[in-house]
């Protein structure tokens, strides 16, 4: 499933914007995202969304990503262009051939996820491309326990309904909008910390006052599910609050 979201705020990110852009001139990356799904042993959707947006993080402060690192070029031809994600879904011989290439697993209490390096949009390797994108559908077999406020938290829009490797993907835009709004020693604690976040949906009387803080927000482009310039997610970073 495909997104590029726009945010109405960061300067940083501006490869998140909507409308005409330069960036648009630029060949058009994507960062794939793998979630395993067995049959008989789906993960619970909040983790998956939580996992994925930490896998984004890992994969973001690689060494490999940064300076000649060998994934260094592929993301930064990425972040010159629309800041595209795409999650599909594996199991079983799928999943194993995917673990095969080049990429990094991140494993949540109940999810897997596999986050690789960008690749040109219309590049995908064999064994990525013939995997489902559409109808990932993951439920909680419990409500989720209320969010810790002295950690990270990506607030859903209440008001919209996505499926789950749509929210997967903007779970994963709104953390790399608080890492690009991080000083660096503010990324190193987090790093070193584990990446600790939450993925939760917003009560509906506090999103005005979430989307007014002036934290990031992710703004989808519109191209599946929902309405263009939907706002999807608040980054509710600690270190990023007003005071």
């Amino acid at each position: 499933m495909s997104h590029d979201p726009a945010p109405a705020s960061a300067a940083s990110a501006r490869p998140f914007r909507a409308g005409s852009d330069p960036r648009d001139e630029a060949p058009q990356y994507v960062l794939p995202l793998v979630v395993r799904i067995e049959r008989d042993a789906p993960p619970a959707r909040t983790d998956a969304l939580q996992t994925a947006a930490q896998a984004v993080l890992v994969l973001l402060s690689d060494e490999r990503a940064h300076g000649d690192g060998e994934w260094a070029e592929a993301v930064r031809n990425w972040e010159d262009a629309r800041i595209r994600k795409v999650v599909r879904r594996a199991r079983g011989a799928e999943w194993r051939r995917a673990e095969a290439l080049p990429g990094i697993t991140l494993t949540g209490k109940s999810a897997e996820v596999r986050v690789f390096p960008p690749i040109p949009l219309d590049g995908w390797p064999k064994d990525l491309a013939k995997l489902q994108v559409s109808g990932t559908e993951l439920d909680d077999p419990e409500p989720p326990v209320a969010a810790d406020p002295a950690q990270p938290v990506l607030w859903l829009n209440p008001d919209l309904e996505m499926s789950a490797g749509k929210a997967m993907a903007q779970a994963g835009h709104g953390a790399q909008l608080a890492w690009w709004a991080l000083s660096d020693a503010e990324r190193t604690a987090w790093r070193e910390a584990g990446f600790p976040l939450a993925v939760r949906t917003a009560a509906p009387a506090d999103w005005p006052r979430l989307t007014g803080a002036g934290l990031p927000l992710v703004r989808d482009a519109g191209y599946t599910e929902i309405a263009p310039g939907s706002c999807t997610v608040v980054a509710d970073h600690p270190a990023l609050r007003r005071p």
